[in-house]
């Protein structure tokens, strides 16, 4: 199995449900309150192990009982730890106000987060023997500047969340085999609020971007083109919290499992992984480069993933396992 690192945030989060949002100044009372292991590093591990992805998580707890918490949940799913540092500061938390409408609200406090500023030497070598690299931009810019360099330079896959949008090196994003950005952070990327015009951009130069739009499903692009609309699967949401998340986590799964053994291929210029969006950046010399309809079957995977997480509450306690994907896909 192509192994996944999974470098990114770990929070524990705090979750409040409520009618409507508070205005400032506003006192309101909330229907529940429950603690639910996330960020969006985390999240995004949990769905691809679910999904029947090999995952390594890194990243970096603090020292205390969310920390603990957090270990045990990673070792539950099968997820390898063993580049998640323990750090003085505590364990990053997140405060999330879900509303009956399934809309969210959050605000990160980054904690043992923010002290991932380097690769050790264990985070270096799990990338570099890795087939994917999936980061987000929960951590610190210069750790994922250092960690695209590794796996660009290993022939590792890499795929990027944007969220939240924060500023990248120049040629940064454009370097990256896969973005997945929502429909406002591609906005706020690009600066064209049009989903198709902007994943035309954000996938110029061989690479693939996929844009989410919610209920509305996702645009798939590659290399400035973009390839089609997948539809979304119809739910009645109760809680968004953690849709893009498992969509992602599911996605690079799928990616996974399709690119399993097609090293061989790729290196004797031999097969679908050789030639067309297959043959995009250095990953393809690794064989993990995805041909294009790998990536159809793999957002079809996840377009459902998703759905389904939107479905229950929290945001690892949604995320769907491999087996209840593809009972619905038949």
């Amino acid at each position: 199995m192509n192994r996944i690192a999974v470098l990114g945030s770990a929070n524990m989060d705090l979750v409040v449900r409520q009618e409507r949002l508070p205005r400032p100044g506003e006192t309101i009372f909330g229907s529940g309150f429950t603690t639910v292991p996330g960020g969006k590093g985390l999240n995004q591990a949990v769905a691809a192990a679910r999904l029947g992805g090999s995952v390594d998580f890194l990243g970096a707890v603090g020292a205390d009982a969310y920390g603990t918490e957090l270990r045990a949940l990673l070792a539950a799913e099968g997820i390898r730890a063993d580049g998640l540092a323990s750090s003085p500061a505590p364990t990053g938390t997140a405060h999330i106000s879900v509303v009956d409408s399934g809309e969210n609200s959050i605000v990160v406090v980054s904690g043992a987060n923010s002290t991932v500023t380097a690769l050790t030497a264990q985070q270096r070598a799990t990338i570099e023997a890795s087939a994917f690299l999936v980061m987000q931009c929960e951590l610190p810019v210069p750790v994922l500047v250092e960690a695209f360099a590794a796996a660009r330079a290993a022939g590792v896959f890499t795929v990027l969340t944007p969220a939240p949008v924060v500023p990248l090196p120049s040629g940064f994003l454009a370097s990256v085999d896969l973005v997945v950005p929502n429909r406002i952070e591609a906005a706020e990327l690009t600066g064209e609020p049009d989903p198709v015009r902007a994943a035309e951009l954000l996938s110029a130069g061989k690479t693939w971007a996929i844009v989410t739009l919610g209920a509305e499903g996702s645009v798939v692009a590659y290399d400035g083109a973009v390839l089609g609309l997948a539809p979304a699967r119809p739910v009645r949401a109760v809680d968004t919290t953690a849709a893009g998340d498992t969509f992602v986590g599911a996605l690079v799964a799928r990616l996974a499992v399709s690119t399993a053994g097609s090293g061989a291929a790729a290196s004797a210029g031999a097969g679908p992984a050789a030639s067309g969006p297959a043959a995009s950046g250095a990953a393809a010399a690794a064989g993990s480069a995805p041909s294009e309809a790998a990536m159809v079957e793999a957002v079809r995977w996840a377009t459902v993933a998703s759905s389904v997480s939107v479905t229950r509450h929290g945001a690892t306690s949604s995320m769907p396992t491999e087996a209840e994907v593809a009972a619905i896909l038949g």
